[in-house]
């Protein structure tokens, strides 16, 4: 199993800044990316971005090109999201998420991240 600790959410201005944290541990091999999901209230879960775990590639969905940053950190099991120039559009839960191919993915438990205008 794989379990997967958030954290780093909260209320922000817009144009402001948060850095989101994931803690993984368990069965944390075979490790083929880590990444970033959100969900509005009344909205579908949404991907943010990705990172390969091996080749550190990144990927980003198009509503967060240019304001967010995903980096990894393989020796601590950690995933990380920069978010600068947040905006109210942005507010939403943001779960990290684990994917080890054909054997599974896993989720976290979400953590609130609140951009007031």
């Amino acid at each position: 199993q794989v379990q997967l600790v958030e954290s780093g959410g909260g209320l922000v201005q817009a144009g402001g800044s948060l850095r989101l944290s994931c803690a993984a541990s368990g069965d944390t091999f075979n490790v083929y990316a880590m990444g970033w999901f959100r969900q509005a209230p009344g909205k579908e879960r949404e991907f943010v971005a990705v990172i390969t775990w091996s080749g550190g590639n990144p990927y980003y969905g198009d509503s967060v090109k240019g304001r967010f940053t995903i980096s990894r950190d393989n020796a601590k099991n950690m995933v990380y999201l920069q978010m600068n120039n947040l905006k109210p559009e942005d507010t939403a839960v943001y779960y990290c998420r684990l994917d080890r191919g054909i054997i599974g993915s896993y989720w976290g438990q979400g953590t609130q991240v609140t951009v007031s205008s």
